[in-house]
């Protein structure tokens, strides 16, 4: 499986509620797609400092950006991820 499509899986399983599983994959890589998924997820944990050390890894994305609006934002990932 590629790196594409194994983190859209993270995104799917977020979308679906699993965090342990989407958080599994996106550990498992260090570009910034998947340091991006790694900082929405310890968003949904509500575990800010560690969100936004994440977020400081992805290359431009902040923590501000969409706000709490979590289902948005994978959905960025998601549309991100199928465009490449």
């Amino acid at each position: 499986m590629s790196n594409r499509a194994h983190l859209l899986e993270a995104v799917t399983f977020a979308q679906a509620g699993d965090w342990d599983a989407a958080h599994q994959i996106a550990q498992d890589y260090s570009d910034s797609t998947a340091n991006w998924i790694h900082a929405v997820l310890h968003k949904i944990e509500g575990d800010t400092w560690n969100s936004k050390y994440w977020y400081a890894r992805t290359g431009g994305h902040q923590y501000e950006d969409y706000a709490a609006d979590i289902s948005r934002e994978l959905s960025a990932i998601r549309q991100f991820l199928e465009s490449v």
